[in-house]
């Protein structure tokens, strides 16, 4: 079975810069997209960041010219560049991956932006 696994949060000032990791357990084929999502306390689960097998990316508006997302080619791997990071990205972002024929979930790492 095919495990995501995320890695990189952790507790960053106000203004300062985070990178995230999605790695899958195994290669996985016919990919369509991968996505960033963050769950943050009391809200509704929210898509950061998309990027598609030709590059393509979108971002949500709360993020964009902030967060960049990136992926390897080489392997199932992808990334979530994070500055200038506020109070209001603390949550925590988990990964995901639309193939084909299946959808894969990571766990999540927390993200805490506080002074």
């Amino acid at each position: 079975q095919v495990r995501l696994v995320e890695s990189g949060g952790g507790l960053v000032q106000p203004g300062g810069s985070l990178k995230l990791s999605c790695v899958a357990s195994r290669r996985i084929f016919n990919v369509d997209t991968m996505s960033w999502y963050r769950r943050a306390s009391g809200k509704q689960d929210e898509l950061v960041a998309l990027i598609t097998t030709v590059g393509a990316t979108n971002y949500a508006d709360s993020v964009k010219g902030r967060f960049a997302i990136s992926r390897d080619n080489a392997k199932t791997a992808f990334y979530l560049q994070m500055n200038n990071l506020n109070p209001e990205d603390t949550a925590l972002y988990y990964c995901g991956i639309n193939a084909r024929d299946h959808s894969y979930w990571g766990q999540g790492t927390q993200v805490t932006v506080s002074s």
